[in-house]
């Protein structure tokens, strides 16, 4: 069977629900239409299917290995990024004077979905280097462009980003990595990078190196840092590589998951110089590496709603295969066991799967549709507001799907009982591929900090006050009689989250900053979850409109998006009200607990 995401469910919410074929009006997307998006994401479901998803099993078990001269791995993993690179994804949502396809970037970030969904480890290394070269499509200069971009754009060259030190870790103000400057305007990057995926590998020709060091004399914390392009391999005038730079692979990483992804500690200018060159302004680097990082954000989210799915559609057909145990009503031990999806607490953890890695699908998709917008709207006004919510939404997509898509899989394996916990099937895998997504380009800690300490407070509030907006005119929209229900409830939530924001910042104003963001991870669950609830009841409205209309082999799909939509809002919404509580309450319990008293 297959665990990529169903195309029927990409057809709902890209086209019945987010109207991806409406962005063709655009002077940007107007090469395309909705056959030229349906062709892409075929592509990309058959080449996932055919070539990511066979070695997936394979390049978790047979993890990269280093000899002390070079990395080994796999040989499927190379042939896959290849297949991928020929069939133009990696350039996908690139404009097309670029040498990209020139797609909405919520169309390719679907059909990227399903090559997560079939094998993240391989996935990785394009998916860093497509945020890499957007990130220099922004902020590089025009020979910045041609020397380095374009080279990944055409896979033969990767990339990645290096930020975090092993001193560090998420703390980017205290970053010790030099860059000296040179007087051919060059610098030299001294210092060490911890954690960087993708960072050795004989996978491309060379692999450029985002950044991020002190010039020499720059201001102390984050306001000091800037950005730099240092490649494995120094670049002649023509633009090929030629010698060795001073990178050096320290050491891989041993991962729980996402086994077939290098990971590594590198050093820089050990023994050599590692020549570099900066990327925009000097102590300018944080805001470049952000615009990569909130794009990466945003496809973390997407990897882990992947992932959820995956194990959501083998717990599902497992449960409807496998025969154990009889209705609570029949007594007889002589009678045929029944498949377990019969079972009401099998069908709560299938039900709960549904909902929770639907609901991350359709934020990570809004989002990717707010991007586009963002990008090729002329309306000062339209793309200020789509700014504001991708502002907000941003840190919610990330981590909202990284911790409920990673319970959804948790569930996959229970749906599986004691097979599930081990490695004959492939649930085990989802779960520990998954468990990076809370991880990695931010913590869900950090993300809390930065929707709470940060976005809730752009523009006085700007962004929170659209949203809301937003949410209550959907729940005064729903006019259908069976939606009423949902309609209330979110009306409730966005209120009850309101006045929480509300009692939260006048803490803030009378200067207890602390006790404000003590419980921003209770703050990013309770919004996060009315966030889902409010794209669930859009889902519904759409779906209760498709049942209306539909033939009875079609009536199933929507009542399954309906049946998701009950679950989510009876079941997981009240999870909301539960944290506005605790956060009007101004708890101090993790502020005034003594250290000694762990």
């Amino acid at each position: 069977m297959s665990t990529l995401i169903p195309r029927r469910d990409l057809d709902f919410l890209l086209y019945e629900w987010l109207d991806a074929a409406a962005l063709c009006k655009y002077p940007r997307f107007s090469a395309h239409d909705r056959s030229t998006f349906d062709q892409v994401i075929e592509a990309a479901t058959r080449l996932a299917e055919e070539k990511y998803l066979p070695h997936a099993a394979k390049a978790d078990a047979n993890e990269p290995h280093f000899d002390g001269s070079r990395v080994h791995m796999i040989p499927e993993v190379k042939e896959a990024l290849d297949a991928y690179i020929a069939g133009g994804f990696l350039a996908a949502a690139f404009p097309a004077a670029e040498g990209g396809l020139g797609l909405p970037y919520c169309v390719a970030a679907a059909a990227g979905a399903q090559f997560s969904a079939a094998n993240p480890g391989t996935a990785a290394y394009s998916f860093l280097t497509a945020a890499a070269a957007n990130l220099l499509r922004v902020h590089g200069s025009a020979e910045q462009q041609a020397r380095y971009m374009r080279p990944m754009l055409e896979g033969r060259f990767f990339g990645t980003m290096c930020l975090s030190e092993p001193q560090a870790g998420s703390s980017l103000g205290d970053i010790r990595t030099r860059a000296v400057p040179q007087a051919d305007g060059s610098y030299h990057i001294v210092g060490s990078k911890m954690w960087i995926s993708g960072g050795e590998h004989e996978l491309s020709s060379n692999i450029v190196h985002l950044v991020l060091a002190r010039v020499d004399g720059a201001p102390a914390g984050s306001k000091g840092i800037s950005l730099f392009i240092v490649p494995k391999y120094r670049l002649d005038a023509a633009g090929l590589p030629t010698q060795r730079n001073g990178v050096r692979l320290a050491g891989l990483n041993h991962k729980m998951g996402y086994r077939g992804t290098t990971n590594c500690a590198l050093n820089f200018g050990e023994t050599e110089p590692a020549v570099g060159e900066r990327v925009g302004l000097e102590n300018q680097g944080l805001a470049c590496m952000f615009h990569m990082m909130n794009e990466a954000r945003i496809g973390v989210g997407l990897g882990a709603t992947a992932l959820g799915i995956a194990g959501y559609r083998y717990s599902l057909d497992y449960a409807r295969t496998r025969l154990q145990g009889r209705p609570v009503t029949d007594k007889d031990p002589a009678s045929k066991p029944v498949p377990i999806i019969r079972h009401a607490d099998v069908r709560r953890m299938l039900l709960a799967q549904k909902a929770y890695v639907e609901g991350a699908l359709a934020l990570g998709l809004y989002c990717a549709r707010l991007v586009d917008e963002l990008e090729a709207a002329d309306d000062p006004r339209q793309r200020e507001e789509t700014r504001l919510l991708l502002e907000i939404l941003t840190p919610i997509a990330k981590a909202w799907p990284s911790e409920w898509c990673l319970e959804a899989n948790k569930l996959a394996i229970q749906v599986l009982g004691g097979y599930g916990y081990t490695r004959d099937y492939p649930v085990e895998r989802y779960y520990r591929d998954n468990r990076l997504n809370p991880i990695h380009e931010g913590t869900n800690g950090i993300q809390a900090l930065d929707l709470l300490g940060r976005k809730v407070a752009i523009q006085n509030g700007a962004a929170l006050r659209l949203l809301t907006a937003r949410m209550l005119a959907s729940a005064k929209s729903a006019g259908e009689p069976q939606l009423a229900e949902y309609a209330a409830a979110l009306e409730a939530a966005v209120k009850l989250a309101v006045a929480a924001t509300g009692t939260l910042a006048s803490a803030a104003l009378a200067g207890k900053v602390e006790l404000y963001l003590a419980n921003a991870a209770y703050y990013l669950d309770m919004l996060g979850h009315i966030v889902i609830a409010w794209l669930w009841l859009q889902q519904a409205q759409v779906a209760s409109a498709g049942l209306a209309r539909a033939e009875a082999g079609a009536r199933d799909f929507y009542e399954g998006k309906l049946y998701a939509c009950r679950y989510f809002f009876r079941y997981e919404l009240p999870r909301a009200q539960r944290c506005a509580e605790l956060l009007q309450r101004l708890d101090d319990t993790t502020l005034s607990v003594p250290e000694a008293a762990f």
